[in-house]
């Protein structure tokens, strides 16, 4: 099976210090990669320069398009990069309220991707709407309702319907349940996995949480200072790692 995006020696430097450095892989349709390792270990700044929202200093980053053609990220103007996360792409962001428009009802939030795809019946964006809500665990009732009237995890629930709506081929989730309190995680991290599922998307996550990673990826990298430590199966990483950096992060969890 062809790869859906592949990432070459990818680096990302701020001034002197390194972000990320040298990495490459390749996410598959349907796959679900997930990118683990401490604070400041590079893992989120591999996303965005992935997801096109950082500017590498080096490498390449390449994706399949829906129509068969391979795209070069580098060579995208700013519509086309807008496009592609407009059409094709999806970013669940940490903090909900940053991958939403507060101003404006529940419901909007879901209908404005469907718009910007060209969709204008409003009884139809409201249906469609109605049944996201009720897919991600908000009462339909409160599609009037604004995204500031609705708790943590609801609000990131909310974000969840914003960005699969539209049903895009590859997701970007950042630290999706961080923050949230451990039940409120539990089912965040269900809603996901159910959905990832049924619609056969392909993610890549960033997590702290080795639990997370083992629930949800069938393969995991870990980052350590920028760079890709170990990389394999996930659940061969965590039954039996192999870098020092691994067994420090997975036996740190055993002994909590």
């Amino acid at each position: 099976m062809s790869a859906l995006l592949q990432v070459r020696s990818l680096s990302h430097h701020y001034g002197q210090r390194i972000g990320c450095q040298d990495v490459s892989f390749d996410l598959h349709p349907g796959e679900l990669l997930c990118i683990v390792g401490e604070s400041g270990s590079g893992k989120s700044t591999l996303l965005k320069a992935a997801a096109a929202q950082l500017v590498p200093s080096s490498g390449s980053v390449r994706y399949h398009q829906r129509n068969g053609a391979w795209l070069d990220l580098d060579e995208l103007s700013e519509a086309e990069r807008r496009r592609l996360a407009r059409e094709e792409w999806g970013f669940v962001t940490q903090n909900p309220r940053d991958g939403l428009r507060l101003n404006v009802s529940a419901g909007a939030n879901v209908a404005e991707r469907l718009m910007a795809l060209g969709m204008r019946n409003y009884g139809q964006l409201r249906d469609i709407a109605r049944a996201w809500l009720d897919r991600v665990e908000i009462d339909p009732s409160r599609i009037d309702d604004a995204p500031t009237t609705f708790s943590g995890g609801m609000q990131q629930r909310l974000q969840i319907a914003r960005t699969l709506v539209t049903q895009p081929r590859l997701v970007f989730m950042d630290e999706p349940t961080a923050g949230l309190d451990v039940s409120v995680q539990a089912r965040i991290l269900d809603l996901l996995r159910r959905l990832v599922n049924e619609l056969g998307l392909a993610a890549v996550m960033v997590t702290h949480d080795l639990a997370v990673a083992r629930l949800l990826a069938a393969r995991t990298m870990v980052m350590q200072g920028g760079r890709v430590v170990e990389t394999g199966l996930t659940d061969q990483i965590l039954d039996d790692p192999q870098h020092p950096y691994t067994q420090l992060l997975v036996s740190s969890v055993l002994t909590t």
